[in-house]
């Protein structure tokens, strides 16, 4: 995971099972738009379609970029 400050009293940030759509799979942080939360692990790995650049994964956010756009940050993929 890239070096994000986690903060435990955080009611906005959070871990989360969900489906990533990216082509290079060694990016770190991802926009919002690319990443589709769901609720349990075996829905991420259900979902996920890598012949269509869908991989499971767990992230944690949804954190403000200096951009102003809402990014998720990689925790760890999830194995199919």
């Amino acid at each position: 995971m890239p070096k994000v400050t986690v903060d435990p009293a955080s009611a906005s940030l959070d871990y989360h099972f969900a489906v990533v759509h990216t082509r290079r799979r060694s990016r770190e942080r991802f926009a919002e738009g690319c990443v589709t939360l769901v609720e349990s692990e075996s829905a991420a790995l259900q979902s996920a379609e890598p012949e269509r650049h869908r991989y499971a994964a767990v992230v944690y956010g949804p954190s403000t970029s200096s951009e102003g756009t809402r990014i998720f940050y990689l925790a760890r993929w999830l194995s199919t």
